[in-house]
């Protein structure tokens, strides 16, 4: 796989990402620091992207003050599920037997520009979701 056109972040990520105190945050800040790179100075930049199903399990209220680290290191964007991409999410849910969320991770990835990382720390489930979607989908555990 190449760079990354999407990166697609998980409940684990956004907590990581916004709490300095979390044990995987260098690790996912690390991560998102190599997309920022790679985005200085190319044509098609990797797109940070976030579920609003995610951002809900993980508590990730952008406007709340303490978001405001999460907010400016992933410059993230929010992808709202709508009726085609629920549908395609319960289809995933169905398959493969993961949450709501998990689910909606994996249509994310599916919609995405490919390739395609999702950044999580339910790799078992991510890799099965990620086997069963359309496009270059790669897991990464954060």
């Amino acid at each position: 796989m190449t760079g990354p056109a999407s990166v697609v972040l998980d409940n684990e990520a956004v907590q990581a990402l916004g709490a300095v105190t979390h044990p995987k945050h260098r690790r996912v800040l690390a991560l998102i620091e190599v997309v920022n790179q790679r985005n200085q100075g190319r044509r098609r930049a990797t797109t940070v992207l976030v579920p609003v199903a995610v951002r809900v399990e993980a508590g990730w209220d952008r406007s709340a003050p303490g978001a405001a680290l999460a907010n400016r290191l992933a410059r993230a964007r929010d992808v709202v599920l709508d009726g085609v991409a629920a549908d395609r999410a319960s289809q995933l849910r169905a398959a493969a037997g993961v949450s709501v969320v998990d689910a909606t991770v994996s249509q994310v990835a599916e919609a995405a520009p490919s390739p395609t990382v999702i950044l999580t720390s339910d790799v078992a489930d991510m890799g099965h979701l990620a086997a069963a979607v359309g496009g270059e989908v790669r897991v990464v555990r954060v």
